[in-house]
């Protein structure tokens, strides 16, 4: 009897997460298309989203399309098709490494800011305060940054993937001598509009997600068995970035499963 009341206490405690999840979601919408629309908290966020994770974005580019050039040199190499260096970098950086890794770096860096911030204002009461002001929180609080992040995002993954072709053209032509006309032009007759239209769905399904999930850890980390204070807000934390990264990754699969 013990292990059947423990099976449906956490029945229950997952159907109750998962439908305060989805009415924070809910909420979270009808806040952002609320009238009357203020754009400074939307470029406030896009400020902290968006240009504080430039560098990150601009040197994991980088250091990705250069690993890609190295690797996929020698290996093509061995086959004599060292012509299609340009398309192997290219096609895996704007299918699948850029949206991917722009969105887990993104995680790390914002995701886990965001959710302490929302954990911390609901345990010292600042959200119970905005309620009591007849304050709708979700559209002061998240709105914002649900906003900022389908904005930020996929210009984010638009930088890694130029940067990365850049770097894997640095590695792959200008320190291995390669060809430079043959790089641009195999990556200029293999990528496709259906590329770049799965790149950018990706990373907009990606940013919905992890500002999502960050933000509802943070939100509601009084509602959850972590307790009400600096230990609950740091373990809210740890779980949004764990289920926000596994989540994009299986939100990757699913969508090119989809679209291929």
């Amino acid at each position: 009897m013990e292990s059947l009341q423990k099976l449906g206490r956490w029945g229950l405690e997952s159907l109750e997460g998962m439908g305060r999840s989805a009415l924070f979601l809910l909420q979270t919408v009808l806040g952002a298309l609320q009238a009357p629309y203020k754009i400074r908290p939307i470029l406030r966020q896009i400020q902290v989203i968006g240009s504080g994770s430039f560098l990150v974005i601009f040197f994991t580019g980088a250091f990705v399309g250069m690993v890609l050039g190295l690797q996929g040199y020698y290996t093509l190499s061995k086959y004599g098709s060292s012509s299609a260096l340009g398309a192997a970098v290219a096609l895996s950086l704007i299918r699948e490494l850029g949206p991917v890794l722009t969105a887990l770096m993104v995680i790390g860096r914002t995701g886990s800011a965001m959710c302490a911030e929302l954990g911390i204002m609901r345990i010292s009461e600042q959200i119970d305060a905005l309620d009591c002001m007849a304050i709708n929180p979700y559209r002061y609080l998240v709105a914002p940054k649900l906003i900022a992040g389908l904005v930020s995002i996929p210009l984010l993954t638009a930088v890694f993937n130029l940067v990365g072709v850049f770097g894997g053209y640095m590695v792959g032509v200008v320190l291995l001598h390669g060809n430079g006309g043959a790089y641009m032009a195999s990556m200029r007759s293999s990528v496709t509009v259906v590329d770049l239209k799965m790149c950018f769905v990706k990373s907009v399904c990606f940013a919905f997600l992890l500002v999502w999930i960050c933000a509802e850890h943070g939100f509601w980390v009084n509602r959850r068995a972590w307790g009400f204070g600096a230990e609950g807000v740091s373990r809210a934390t740890t779980s949004a970035v764990v289920a926000a990264s596994v989540s994009v990754l299986v939100a990757d699969y699913v969508i090119t499963s989809l679209m291929m």
